[in-house]
Parts: C-alpha cells; structure tokens; sequence
C-alpha cells in the first residue's frame, strides 16, 4: 500500500487542536450530543459544531441520529487506543514539550 502522506497529515491535524481534543476527551468513553458536549466543555454550540464537522471529515468520529437528536463518539476502539497510546506518550515528554520554544503552531515543525 502506498503512503498518501498528505492524508494522514490531514487525519493527524484532527487531533491538533485544544477544543477537538477536549471533544474527543468528552466522548472518549461514552456517545453524546452537540448540547451535552457544549454543556461539558462550556462551549459554544456554533464553535463546537466546526469542530465536530472537522472530526467527522477527518474520520476520527462518527454520528448517528436518533429522532431529532445526532449522537457523536469515536470512530472505534483503535481510535481510543491512539488516544491512550498518545496520553502515554504525552506524559513522558510533557516537560520537553512545554519547554519547546518553537511550540507555536506557526514555528513547531513548520516547513522550512
């Protein structure tokens, strides 16, 4: 199989983000709805949307209707497991990355 590199940059760029990954957090272990996650994570509705809109075109989630309401969660368990493998590793270089001066989202790993 051949590597499509600008589509996994595309995927791993799902999870760039402070609001999708407090998103991706909310609904890690249980489905909700857009209300309940701006509930949870005192966002706003408009703002919350986008970002479910991206996670979805990015395949990290999925939704599904029931009645007037539509239920978010994970794509599946390989999802939570990158989540969990991502976390474990964010612990052992935390510190690393919180000393970084080119963390900027403009400067870390910016193409030359």
């Amino acid at each position: 199989m051949k590597a499509n590199y600008e589509v996994k940059a595309k995927f791993i760029r799902g999870f760039s983000d402070k609001t999708r990954l407090q998103i991706l957090e909310c609904i890690k272990n249980k489905e909700k709805t857009v209300s309940q996650i701006v509930d949870e994570l005192n966002g706003n509705q408009s703002n919350i949307s986008q970002h479910l809109a991206c996670l979805k075109g990015c395949g990290i989630i999925v939704s599904r209707q029931e009645g007037k309401y539509i239920f978010y969660s994970l794509r599946n368990a390989e999802i939570v497991q990158l989540m969990n493998i991502m976390e474990a590793v964010f612990v052992q270089v935390e510190g690393e990355v919180a000393a970084c001066d080119k963390n900027d989202e403009r400067d870390c790993c910016s193409k030359p």
